[in-house]
């Protein structure tokens, strides 16, 4: 019970895998959630499997309460899951895709942060942390379903910052620019990806947010643009 407890969703994501070992190596117990996620995943014995989704409130509390009771409590929660959808423009984009956008960038943290309040309420602390996008604050042409959705993020997140600062709770989103992942080079093979994020850097930005260190830090977007400023 001493050690620090993580809830990571997306943790088998190009993003994801890189947080659950930071975390995992910073000394936290870490339970990772993904639809297809192993136990064999990561070769640590305080890592736990969660396989599930996020798609309603009541799949995020049984996550929730599985974590509870295998770690006994949730401290941070590092909330990762997402989607991106491009190339058409507002006039164009489809009601499926618009609410796509907003099922996988809102409604999953809506439903996980829901979940996680009352046991960190009731603790009386805890870190949550959301991976927003830099489009969220510089929306470009092509992509206004989910700079939406992202910008819909931020100001769920911020809210939630206001409504727990005083139960020790804090509750942050970070902006990454373009992440330097495998489905991103895949996605934009002739991209200069020197100018990308390194998930690395995202992931020790986290770890710190997670930390008692970062416990007057809350309400925040943390933009992350690398060299591509």
């Amino acid at each position: 019970m001493n050690e620090k407890s993580a809830l990571v969703t997306g943790a088998d994501g190009g993003l994801g895998i890189h947080v659950t070992k930071a975390l995992l190596d910073a000394g936290f117990l870490v339970a990772g959630l993904a639809p297809k996620i192993k136990q064999s995943d990561f070769d640590s014995p305080r890592f736990t499997a969660l396989p599930a989704t996020l798609d309603t409130l009541e799949a995020a509390k049984r996550c929730a309460d599985a974590v509870i009771t295998k770690f006994g409590k949730i401290d941070t929660l590092a909330h990762l899951v997402g989607g991106f959808a491009g190339g058409s423009t507002v006039a164009e984009t489809d009601d499926t895709t618009f609410r796509r956008m907003f099922e996988m960038n809102v409604d999953s943290a809506f439903h996980i942060v829901r979940a996680v309040l009352p046991h960190m309420r009731n603790a009386g602390a805890g870190r949550i942390i959301a991976i927003g996008s830099r489009a969220a604050e510089s929306p470009g042409a092509g992509v206004g379903a989910y700079s939406a959705s992202k910008a819909a993020l931020v100001s769920l997140i911020r809210t939630v910052a206001l409504e727990n600062k005083d139960s020790g709770i804090t509750a942050n989103v970070v902006l990454p620019g373009t992440i330097d992942t495998p489905a991103n080079r895949k996605a934009m093979p002739g991209a200069d990806t020197s100018q990308w994020v390194q998930p690395s850097a995202i992931a020790s930005l986290i770890v710190w947010l997670a930390s008692d260190s970062a416990k007057d830090v809350t309400g925040a977007e943390i933009p992350v643009y690398g060299r591509g400023l």
